[in-house]
């Protein structure tokens, strides 16, 4: 059995009960801009117009993003949109569909 150290506790724990630390601890909520709960492939819609840095584009209000992903931040979502792979979108500007 490996052992890791836990940096907030400042103890030496097995890395199975590290692994069950992590798996808890990214059970964080990321909300849209109305306070719905998100989860990974769920359809958004954009609140605002947003444009897009290096893309020299706008996407309107409206904008329907399908099969989103969430992120190590509860802030930030991954999404495509046909024009633009690789998109983040930051949960203030969505709202579930």
């Amino acid at each position: 059995m490996t052992d890791h150290n836990d940096d907030y506790a400042g103890e030496w724990r097995l890395a199975s009960e590290m692994a069950a630390i992590a798996a808890s601890a990214g059970s964080i909520e990321v909300r849209d801009a109305a306070g719905n709960v998100l989860a990974d492939g769920d359809s958004v819609v954009l609140v605002k117009d947003l444009k897009v840095k290096g893309a020299g584009q706008t996407l309107k209000q409206g904008t329907v993003i399908k099969s989103i992903r969430l992120t190590d931040n509860p802030e930030e979502i991954d999404c495509r949109h046909d024009a633009i792979k690789g998109l983040v979108l930051r949960t203030e500007f969505v709202r579930k569909r």
